[in-house]
């Protein structure tokens, strides 16, 4: 079974992809940037403010699935620079304060609209 998760809480899709898809026991999202819905624009500021709204976004996407950030099993965080590191793990840490999910995380060269940051997450019913 796969259903295309979809909510206005979280930043449209910008191409031929879901925001998430549920697979029944297993959700998981696209990569979220740091997008603001209510504007469509980044969140102001630096590579905290950003971190925070694409955990947001990650929150919405689940939450449209009946999920929250305690069902994430395992996240992937892109990152324009890894000098970011640091400043971003301190965000990070406040939205999985218990348990938190296994965690990769990689400087790439680019990210879409030269975001700082970009998050995505696999969860379990």
């Amino acid at each position: 079974m796969k259903k295309v998760i979809a909510t206005t809480s979280a930043p449209a899709a910008i191409g031929p992809y879901s925001q998430g898809i549920d697979g029944g026991s297993v959700v998981i999202t696209s990569g979220q940037l740091p997008v603001d819905p209510a504007t469509g624009a980044f969140a102001e500021g630096g590579i905290g403010e950003q971190t925070r709204q694409s955990l947001k976004n990650v929150q919405a996407v689940l939450a449209e699935a009946g999920l929250s950030l305690e069902n994430v099993i395992k996240t992937t965080v892109f990152l324009k620079d890894m000098n970011d590191f640091a400043a971003m793990n301190e965000v990070y840490a406040s939205f999985f304060e218990k348990d938190p999910p296994a965690r990769s995380a990689v400087e790439v060269a680019r990210l879409p609209k030269d975001a700082m940051v970009e998050i995505e997450a696999i969860a379990v019913r």
